[in-house]
């Protein structure tokens, strides 16, 4: 197998190598995904996404991390997929399935794009945690001494995959490259989780740094900004329209009364069209 086309494209930062199998399947192994993924001798990327056909939507989305495992969602990587199929059918609007189920993309512009991100799920058993708890706005897990925790009580949610968030008064006081590994292999958490510290900045803002479960530290992630902005208005710490600051960038969340279901908004980037040797 050899040159095989992508598109590398990014959210806030947060990069993909899209490829695409529609009419020419291709099966991506962990292994040429995680050589695909290798910032010094892959492409270089947080996470691979194969578009396949799909009955539907308009289009399937496979994500691989970096490491090689299937996640069911993506928000940023979403978001991107949403520009190239609305650009194929000339529509504003498209539909991307996902394992974690149908998404709708709304292109707002040239490079803003809308997903609907669905409703999120707080049962224990849903995100899922390993142990029974009743109220998931804070559950009891902490790093460090018990009687001063440098990190304890996070918050989760299960937004297409598994997140736990710790709210913090600076994000910058913790080095979430030490905690992070720990933390997304935490027993409490049977298929992993995504793991972010939050700071609150005021009813309408906070401050995100994540930890991708199977990527790293990242960017920005489109799920953990909305993991935890429903989190943060949840615990009445904000409204239900949040600016989420990550390291990449904004990404505007709104969680819609109506409905509960989480819309978030933010910029895509197109880098280049290239080709790699998955031989």
């Amino acid at each position: 197998m050899t040159d095989t086309t992508f598109i590398k494209m990014n959210g806030l930062g947060n990069d993909f190598a899209i490829f695409d199998s529609r009419e020419q399947p291709l099966s991506l192994t962990a292994e040429q995904a995680a050589f695909v993924a290798n910032r010094d001798d892959g492409v270089g990327c947080d996470q691979v996404i194969v578009l396949e056909p799909s009955s539907k939507a308009d289009v399937f989305m496979r994500i691989l991390n970096a490491d090689g495992s299937e996640v069911d969602a993506c928000g940023n990587a979403t978001r991107c997929v949403g520009r190239i199929v609305a650009g194929e059918l000339n529509r504003a609007g498209v539909t991307i399935e996902t394992n974690a189920g149908v998404l709708i993309a709304q292109i707002i512009g040239q490079d803003q794009v809308t997903v609907d991100m669905g409703v999120p799920k707080f049962g224990w058993e849903d995100i899922p945690l390993m142990e029974e708890f009743r109220d998931t706005r804070m559950i009891e897990l902490q790093i460090g001494p018990i009687d001063a925790p440098v990190l304890h009580s996070p918050s989760v949610v299960n937004v297409g995959n598994p997140h736990s968030i710790f709210w913090v008064d600076d994000v910058d006081a913790h080095d979430l490259a030490k905690f992070g590994p720990m933390l997304e292999n935490h027993p409490m958490f049977p298929e992993r989780a995504n793991i972010s510290l939050a700071q609150v900045t005021s009813k309408n803002s906070l401050i995100l740094h994540v930890w991708e479960r199977g990527a790293g530290l990242t960017k920005a992630c489109g799920t953990a900004a909305c993991a935890a902005a429903v989190c943060a208005a949840r615990k009445k710490l904000t409204g239900r329209n949040v600016s989420v600051s990550l390291p990449g960038g904004d990404l505007q969340i709104h969680w819609r009364e109506v409905d509960d279901h989480i819309l978030m908004t933010g910029p895509i980037e197109v880098e280049y069209k290239g080709t790699v040797d998955l031989s």
